[in-house]
């Protein structure tokens, strides 16, 4: 009996090979090379084929349309043995294309389904489908959002209709198509692919990967179509397309209403983009459209502000008010080099020109707001001195939502039928005589000529002073000759920087604090940046904005945050900074879910690059600066996790010669005062030195340091640090999350430095040169810590703050203590 039920198995397992067609392989069939699966209604089969010498493919393919191969599993590793290899749903829960001509199965390719969690209590089929999907699911799953893998998810040169691609935003995925490399005959992935660049207004790009070239692009989706893409409004009737765009992801794909009908969008080994549509009568794939297939389709064929017109001889033409940058070459019908103002803008008086038909400038680099009518869409763009042009973003209905491009407009064609609005801006003496003009609102009427010309004047008098004043007013309010340099500092506009955030979008909020807040932005040119936008109420006033404008704008080093620029627009305060990908330490640090983002060998390197940025500060830079705000959120982690200290608006200059100061605004946070400066308003070197030491030990432990003042528990991380060092246990302030990838030695090195930079006497503490001394040193270090600042525990009322009735007493000693608990940014 047993061996019977062996012997049923043994034929359930190779039933594939001998049964009728089938659309579903289980986990107990295997399909070998001289098989198929066939779907439901027998549109499509998945099987192996042959196109180049013996190499093989497992392929899935129209069944009724001869060598049209739509997915290739093994495209660029082909089985060489036909005999031998065979499919199969493996223990793990992936499906295997597996190659047993040799001792052991040799894996071929696989669908790396890592997903599947519980795979040995799973019973799963895979499955081909009636659309072209080769899915793999649990027996009882038919929802598609539940599959455990699919081959939609994975494509190779076709988009067939219902499968979609572009980026997912939640997974970090994203999905497109790639050239067969000879097509039809080698599979394997070729030179060309068809990609969205989801910034700014998301869009296609066909490119060259091989030279790094884009061939052609799209033009962003305007509701029906894409913008460079006009044949599609004539597909409707067959065709439907669709396209999103939200926080989930940027996707594309389109439907067919005809079941009779055929099409496939395909990239092909020459570098074309092609719409095949399958003809019945004669038994052929017709190109319904493709691209490029014009000159004007090429990527900026006509360079910057050059517009190209396939209709027209020669093509390229500079838009009004523009002039060809390289003439020779334009005489010999190269425009690649583009166009040039004819005459300079003057900001506050310039006017725009409203072109028809057009595909849209390319888009990557644009601000978009989905909600705003194109006349304050004008009026914004107007606005901004650096706004070169606007649309709409959608066309139905009247159109709606506003894209604005800041920098040169590239990549436009005119079409004679399609294509949408687009308003360029120009100097207003280069439209004095053309009614299809618009200052930010539209449909105005034209005005006399001599009326025109006396109000242009008027306006362009009137938009110098303002002009003029504005930058009197600027630079006085961020420069004063009496207490600040010269500095070599970009002055952003604030419209730019409504722009680059999106205005001040609270999805891009990093952080916020007593200061105010950090935003994320996106300039033009596609630099990522972070903003701080000091709120009217913040601790960081006038003083402080200028304060770290001019500290840091004279500081570089690799380990001190780089200020990028500033405004100043009435009320407003705003700083400009490099954005770090990583945010602040204190954010992965003392976050038990991202905490194992710092295994030990990143620590060592963050403390090691803090205490070079502070011997930059202390000793090597031009000017001593000292930080007096040294903390966990002040330490800015970049995409490598390069650590750089951040917020001067607390730092003092000091005088090389000179070694300590005193204050009557002690400001900081508590947990990494140190106790001279806490309690007497004594700033130096040393207590910088003071906070580095806290941080160090906060890196190791992974705990935050306790104030002095206001806790219930005595036993801070500086007192139990120097508890378990005098007792011999301070391997025992490792955080846990490190596990035993650590050196014993170099954590031993780095607590000892800790304590030696936290001890409570500021004469006791080494300098930053000697703690880069001593991190890097191999030998025993000398001396042992004393005891740390504040580790016996303090009062846990405040000391009393003391000031006269109207003025304080210069030479009163008064402890106004400022806490700026920052949020991670």
């Amino acid at each position: 009996m047993r061996g019977g039920f062996f012997f049923f198995l043994f034929f359930l397992f190779i039933t594939i090979s001998t049964s009728t067609v089938t659309d579903t392989l289980t986990s107990t069939q295997i399909l070998r090379t001289n098989h198929t699966l066939e779907s439901l209604q027998g549109s499509f089969v998945l099987g192996f084929i042959s196109r180049t010498s013996s190499n093989i493919y497992l392929a899935i393919r129209y069944k009724n349309i001869p060598d049209t191969v739509v997915w290739v599993a093994n495209r660029d590793n082909p089985l060489q043995n036909s005999t031998d290899s065979f499919l199969k749903i493996t223990n793990d829960g992936n499906i295997a294309l597996l190659n047993s001509s040799t001792a052991s199965n040799n894996l071929v390719w696989s669908s790396n389904s890592l997903n599947q969690t519980n795979a040995k209590n799973q019973v799963l089929v895979l499955q081909l489908l009636d659309t072209g999907n080769l899915v793999l699911r649990e027996i009882n799953v038919n929802d598609p959002t539940k599959y455990l893998w699919q081959s939609f998810d994975h494509p190779t040169d076709t988009l067939l209709p219902n499968m979609t691609m572009g980026w997912n935003f939640d997974k970090k995925t994203e999905k497109h198509l790639t050239s067969w490399k000879i097509t039809g005959e080698d599979p394997s992935s070729g030179d060309y692919s068809l990609k969205v660049d989801y910034h700014g207004l998301p869009e296609f790009f066909l490119r060259n990967d091989d030279r790094d070239t884009i061939i052609f692009r799209t033009g962003p989706w305007n509701g029906e179509r894409f913008s460079g893409v006009p044949d599609m409004q004539r597909e409707i009737d067959s065709i439907v397309f669709s396209f999103s765009l939200n926080e989930h992801g940027v996707n594309y794909s389109f439907s067919i209403r005809n079941k009779s009908i055929f099409s496939r969008l395909v990239v092909n080994s020459d570098g074309q983009l092609q719409r095949l549509t399958w003809v019945q009568s004669s038994k052929t794939w017709t190109k319904f459209w493709y691209a490029p297939r014009d000159p004007c389709d090429n990527y900026k064929e006509c360079g910057p502000y050059g517009v190209c017109d396939s209709n027209a001889s020669p093509v390229c033409e500079c838009m009004k008010g523009f002039s060809p940058k390289n003439e020779q070459a334009w005489k010999l019908r190269d425009g690649s080099d583009g166009c040039v103002r004819n005459t300079k803008l003057d900001c506050k008086s310039d006017k725009f020109y409203h072109m028809e038909k057009v595909k849209l400038p390319e888009t990557t680099s644009v601000f978009v707001n989905t909600t705003m009518e194109i006349g304050e869409c004008g009026e914004l763009c107007h606005g901004n001195c650096s706004c070169t042009g606007y649309a709409n973003v959608y066309i139905s209905n009247g159109g709606s939502g506003c894209v604005m491009w800041i920098g040169e407009l590239n990549d436009i064609r005119n079409f004679s039928d399609g294509g949408q609005d687009l308003f360029v801006r120009l100097a207003a003496s280069e439209l004095l005589d053309n009614s299809t003009s618009t200052r930010g609102s539209h449909k105005k009427n034209p005005k006399a000529v001599i009326i025109g010309i006396t109000i242009s004047i008027v306006v362009i008098v009137l938009g110098l002073c303002i002009l003029l004043c504005k930058r009197k007013l600027l630079s006085h309010r961020i420069r004063n000759a009496d207490d600040m340099d010269e500095l070599d500092l970009p002055i952003f506009d604030f419209n730019t920087i409504i722009i680059a955030t999106n205005n001040f979008l609270e999805a891009n909020k990093l952080g916020h604090g007593g200061f105010g807040s950090v935003y994320k932005g996106r300039l033009a040119e596609g630099q990522e940046i972070a903003v701080k936008r000091l709120s009217e109420t913040s601790g960081q006033g006038n003083e402080e904005f200028k304060n770290e404008v001019k500290l840091i704008a004279k500081l570089q080093h690799r380990n001190l945050v780089r200020l990028l620029g500033c405004c100043i627009d009435k009320e407003e305060k705003l700083l400009v900074y490099e954005y770090m990908e990583n945010r602040s330490l204190d954010s992965i640090l003392f976050d038990k879910a991202r905490k194992h983002l710092l295994d030990w060998k990143k620590r060592f390197y963050v403390i090691c690059g803090i205490a070079r940025g502070l011997h930059y500060l202390h000793h090597d830079s031009r000017l001593r600066i000292i930080h007096r705000d040294i903390k966990a959120s002040n330490i800015l982690l970049d995409a490598e996790m390069n650590p750089k200290i951040s917020d001067f608006g607390m730092a003092r200059i000091f005088a090389h010669e000179q070694t300590e100061a005193n204050t009557l605004r002690v400001v900081g946070t508590y947990g990494y005062m140190s106790p001279e400066y806490a309690m007497d308003g004594n700033f130096s070197v040393k207590s910088d030195v003071f906070s580095f030491g806290v941080i160090v030990l906060e890196t190791i432990s992974g705990k935050k340091n306790k104030g002095f003042y206001y806790t219930d528990d005595d036993m801070n991380l500086l007192k139990n640090a120097w508890g378990q060092w005098r007792e011999g246990n301070a391997l025992e302030l490792i955080d846990s999350s490190i596990g035993d990838s650590y050196t014993k030695s170099e954590v031993l090195r780095c607590i000892h430095v800790g304590l030696l930079c936290v001890q409570e006497r500021a004469e006791d503490r080494p300098t930053m040169p000697l703690v880069l001394l001593m991190l890097g040193s191999e030998n025993a270090l000398k001396p042992e810590p004393r005891s740390p600042g504040f580790s016996l525990g303090r009062s846990k009322n405040p000391p009393e703050t003391k000031s006269s009735s109207s003025k304080q007493d210069e030479t009163q000693s008064v402890n106004q203590v400022t806490v700026t608990l920052l949020d991670a940014r």
